[in-house]
């Protein structure tokens, strides 16, 4: 076998752990072996409808059992999964399903009158498998994807798997169109299984030894991505989480609901749960704060957070329900996982924004040189080892992003970071939302963690405008708490008695909400034309 391929070691599960459960959803229990015969039958529906080998199937899909069984069904047929951002609107998606050569679309039944319209525009598609979530009937032009994934069909492929098949992730990122991201399945077994905790599983002994491994170990952790699967947080923490013969709990709510999650948790027994920073961190505190003694989350032993800061103050309030936990802040992206990370346990949290360098990462200077612990130079954040193969159909920006530097292929995403003398990392944000005022360069995400420290502040995202003598003057938008009222002097203030006093905003601006995504990302090009206008600088 060339290399580890996902869908082969998700079925040595099914072999080793059959009763075990895979996948929980609202009061529905798939255990591993209904998991491994689902899957058959989506696999062999996708190659009867004739698709060739590393095809593209995109699922357009909530949270739920369909979407890893969809993936899972597509690692197993020799194709390519495409998750699809179900918040994107008809131009986005035209270009998403275009530019990735899509040929068949797994989605909810509440898209049908959207792709209806679009249909005549995606002339690649050979086959639409509809799931239905009770919003109608399944239309003329789709395959109802229960009958598939019901038949009990046994899977022939036509062609071989291995470990160079892909996984594509799109990134919608901070600038331009949205790129596609190519994972060797190998590759993201490489890294899952180095970071296995207890220990790696044994490698060089084929996937009978796996086997044999899982069947002594019995079922893996109960996991749950309380993020959308569509964005790569959760998508990852699923496929790492099933490809370990654990099971994925995901919960039915379309929108966070902090005291959902923490019902599921209690009752299911959840070990691990992966969440994106304050967004969903703060939801959880409060619902804690405002119910003691409500939920048993005892079984929660650990809870990762990646894509956006995690604020120190949330972390300790979290604690202090349940001193057990390590709450992990993983420093990572779509291009490059593992950049760094920070742990904390008991009563301590550690600082927002700091984090411990990965194994395989550095921090580069602008003349590619490795910046010096304590310099105060701030350099982008490289990292070498397990990377993707490059982004789907773009050579250039492949080659810019996945630079060889002294014979060394790194990833550079674009995030900044300062190393600080004692090693540890602190995050500045990305370069691409830098803003350079008066020839000083600020990176919003660390002005905008202190501005939320303020009591009247729940969010705040600051972006640069136009400014005649500066060039650009930092311009905060927050979002109050409820009942509160971020006076713009006090908040201006309170930012200067934290950090160097060019990086505090020159105007405050409240906002009914920042509008951040599911994933926690904010629009911030939309943001800026925001304040621009509401300044009368258009």
């Amino acid at each position: 076998m060339a290399g580890w391929n996902l869908a082969d070691l998700a079925g040595v599960s099914a072999r080793a752990n059959p009763e075990a459960a895979a996948q929980i959803h609202g009061d529905r229990v798939v255990s591993w072996a209904e998991f491994d015969r689902r899957t058959d039958g989506v696999a062999a529906a996708l190659i009867a409808a004739g698709v060739e080998r590393q095809d593209k199937v995109a699922q357009y899909l909530y949270n739920g059992i369909e979407y890893m069984e969809s993936v899972f069904s597509s690692f197993k047929a020799g194709l390519v999964p495409v998750n699809t951002n179900y918040r994107y609107q008809e131009a986005e998606l035209l270009y998403i399903w275009d530019n990735a050569d899509v040929v068949s679309v797994v989605f909810h039944g509440e898209f049908r009158d959207r792709i209806e319209r679009l249909r005549p525009q995606l002339p690649k598609i050979r086959v639409w498998h509809w799931v239905d979530d009770g919003s109608g009937p399944c239309p003329d032009w789709a395959e109802p994807y229960e009958v598939a994934a019901a038949s009990g069909a046994s899977l022939e492929l036509p062609w071989e798997r291995d470990g160079d098949d892909l996984l594509l992730l799109y990134t919608g990122g901070t600038t331009g169109m949205p790129k596609g991201v190519m994972w060797r399945q190998d590759d993201l077994f490489e890294i899952y299984n180095r970071n296995r905790v207890p220990e790696p599983y044994p490698t060089d002994g084929g996937i009978e030894k796996i086997l044999e491994q899982k069947s002594i170990d019995g079922p893996g952790r109960i996991g749950m991505p309380a993020c959308p699967m569509m964005h790569g947080t959760g998508l990852l923490t699923a496929i790492m989480t099933l490809t370990g013969g654990g099971t994925v709990v995901t919960l039915s709510s379309r929108s966070f609901q902090a005291e959902e999650m923490l019902d599921v948790i209690s009752e299911r027994k959840v070990e691990g749960a992966a969440i994106v920073g304050d967004a969903f961190a703060r939801p959880l505190l409060q619902a804690l704060e405002d119910h003691p003694g409500r939920w048993d989350t005892s079984s929660l032993l650990g809870l990762t957070s990646s894509g956006v800061m995690w604020s120190e103050e949330i972390k300790r309030g979290l604690l202090k329900h349940n001193p057990q936990m390590i709450l992990t802040d993983a420093l990572g992206s779509s291009e490059s996982i593992g950049m760094g990370k920070s742990e904390s346990t008991g009563d301590e949290a550690e600082e927002t924004a700091k984090f411990t360098l990965g194994d395989f990462t550095v921090v580069l200077d602008d003349n590619d040189l490795p910046v010096v612990p304590g310099s105060g130079v701030a350099g982008r954040i490289a990292v070498r080892g397990n990377l993707p193969v490059g982004y789907y159909k773009d050579e250039e920006k492949s080659a810019a992003t996945f630079p060889i530097v002294d014979g060394v292929r790194y990833a550079i995403a674009g995030d900044f970071a300062r190393v600080e003398a004692d090693g540890s990392l602190t995050l500045l944000g990305r370069g691409s939302v830098c803003i350079n005022t008066g020839g000083e360069k600020v990176f919003p995400e660390e002005v905008e963690e202190v501005l939320k420290q303020h009591d009247a502040v729940e969010d705040a995202v600051c972006v640069g405008v136009p400014d005649e003598r500066f060039g650009q003057a930092i311009i905060a938008l927050v979002e109050a708490v409820p009942g509160g009222d971020p006076e713009e002097g006090d908040v201006i203030t309170f930012v200067k008695e934290r950090l160097a006093r060019y990086k505090a905003p020159k105007r405050v601006l409240p906002v009914e909400s920042i509008g951040r995504a599911p994933s926690g990302k904010v629009d911030y090009k939309g943001l800026r034309q925001r304040a621009i206008e509401q300044l009368g600088l258009a």
